[in-house]
């Protein structure tokens, strides 16, 4: 009879870590959202509409998710960005205005390093696609140059954990940065009436790559987790270059952001804010 105690406490003991461990699994991650409102510095050249870099403000709104998904045994993110530039330049004389509005989507996937407790390393791959415009308020005769891009990114991102006293902090760069693609690119001088209605449309779609084109964004985050709310304040720097048929331009914002996060998991359509019933996809 005591055999067959000892034999069921061994049963038990071998179990009950087993149905640990499968709650844990069972536990869904959650879903990471930020929101966030930046203002910052705008610099524009574009020498389809001007030869001269207008220089002014812009305004922007961030909107990212990320979610682990089910494939890599849980080491495998996937990353949304949504993202709306809007801008308003002058000219060197201060006597003409470029007006901007530029709406961005990217879908990215990351594989995860645990380097340290502390710290990890995430790298992969986006698509992303842009399009918008520049306003020349000079201009009569080509007064908008219009901008359509669409590329596959090279993307990584370093976490780094810590706390300032009680307070949790997690640190966030991130770095984008296509490597081939297609955007639309008209001659200069070309009027879109030349383009859409007489057929010459073909050769404005344009292969990029790094020989006729350079973009790059520099995202850093600080996440603030604070009783009941997180907040995340950012900085965001980015480039973008073109030089083909016989345009340039180039790009260069420099955005200070302030928003907060939330975490949900949707379960038939409705969130479940829970945290203690979730696993973070960020944290």
């Amino acid at each position: 009879m005591n055999r067959i105690y000892i034999l069921l406490f061994i049963l038990l003991c071998i179990t009950l870590p087993g149905h640990s461990q499968e709650e844990k699994q069972d536990t869904p991650y959650s879903v990471n959202e930020g929101t966030m409102f930046g203002l910052g510095s705008s610099h524009v050249k574009d020498t389809y509409l001007s030869p001269f870099t207008y220089s002014g403000w812009g305004f922007r709104i961030l909107n990212e998710r990320m979610k682990i998904i089910s494939a890599g045994d849980g080491r495998i993110s996937r990353q949304q960005l949504i993202n709306v530039d809007i801008t308003s330049t002058q000219n060197p004389a201060e006597n003409v205005n470029d007006f901007g509005g530029f709406v961005d989507y990217s879908l990215g996937f990351h594989y995860r390093f645990n380097l340290t407790p502390s710290f990890r390393l995430m790298t992969g791959a986006s698509g992303h696609i842009m399009g918008g415009f520049l306003y020349n308020t000079r201009n009569s005769n080509n007064p908008l140059s219009a901008k359509v891009d669409l590329d596959l990114n090279l993307s990584a991102i370093i976490m780094h954990y810590t706390r300032i006293k009680e307070t949790p902090l997690i640190l966030r760069y991130q770095i984008d940065a296509p490597i081939a693609g297609v955007f639309f690119s008209p001659d200069y001088g070309e009027s879109y009436y030349e383009i859409f209605n007489t057929g010459n449309l073909g050769h404005t779609i344009a292969f990029n790559s790094f020989h006729n084109k350079f973009a790059l964004k520099n995202y850093l985050t600080v996440d603030i987790l604070c009783k009941g709310f997180t907040l995340r304040t950012g900085y965001l720097n980015s480039i973008y270059y073109t030089d083909n048929n016989n345009t340039q331009t180039r790009i260069i914002s420099n955005t200070f952001l302030v928003g907060w996060v939330k975490e949900f998991v949707a379960l038939g359509g409705k969130r479940n804010k829970k945290r203690q019933k979730i696993n973070s996809s960020f944290y």
